[in-house]
């Protein structure tokens, strides 16, 4: 698959994603999590479970899809969870972005993220915290192309597939953290920002 640049709405899209995304959000996923290590989950998630995924950020944390025009197909999908569940750790948040294989290297997981990274911002979260499994090249490039920098490595802690893995925790500053700390908006008050 070759994903056009420009033209007549033919370009990558970015959006928020819809219930009715879940199918191509999963099916995207779901090599990731059966063959390898990028996902430590080892039963890939279907529509159903996705959409609850989705449902379950509450209006708080962004799910984003990229696609080829405004009505084509999902190559790509981000989103942002809690990084921790204690209440002191809300200011902070997980982000994830998976790429279709057929659409790799083509610049749609780059501009997913960069609008994801954008949209935290403008809700006010302070940090994004990457979690990678290692070792994985690709991945590192891409969060580092849109400001993330390594904060450290768990060595070992999980097993998948006949081997223990490492994972490299990768952490974007977002926001200045003000005093006393502004709660983060809703994605569902601020919708998808861009730049």
């Amino acid at each position: 698959m070759t994903i056009p640049a420009t033209g007549n709405g033919g370009g990558i899209v970015i959006r928020a994603a819809v219930p009715e995304d879940a199918a191509s959000i999963a099916a995207i996923y779901a090599p990731h999590v059966l063959v390898g290590t990028v996902s430590f989950e080892t039963e890939a998630p279907d529509a159903r479970q996705m959409r609850a995924r989705m449902a379950a950020s509450d209006g708080l944390y962004p799910w984003l899809v990229a696609t080829i025009g405004s009505e084509g197909d999902v190559l790509a999908f981000a989103y942002a969870s809690a990084f921790h569940k204690r209440e002191a750790y809300r200011f902070a948040c997980e982000t994830t972005v998976y790429v279709a294989d057929a659409a790799q290297r083509q610049g749609a997981g780059r501009l997913l993220y960069e609008a994801l990274i954008d949209t935290l911002r403008a809700q006010g979260f302070t940090q994004a915290i990457g979690a990678i499994a290692l070792p994985n090249d690709s991945s590192i490039k891409l969060h580092e192309a849109v400001g993330f920098r390594r904060a450290g490595v768990y060595r070992e802690v999980g097993y998948k597939n006949g081997q223990w893995i490492d994972v490299g925790h990768w952490q974007c500053a977002l926001n200045e953290p003000a005093m006393p700390p502004v709660e983060p908006r809703r994605f569902a008050d601020v919708g998808v920002v861009r730049g």
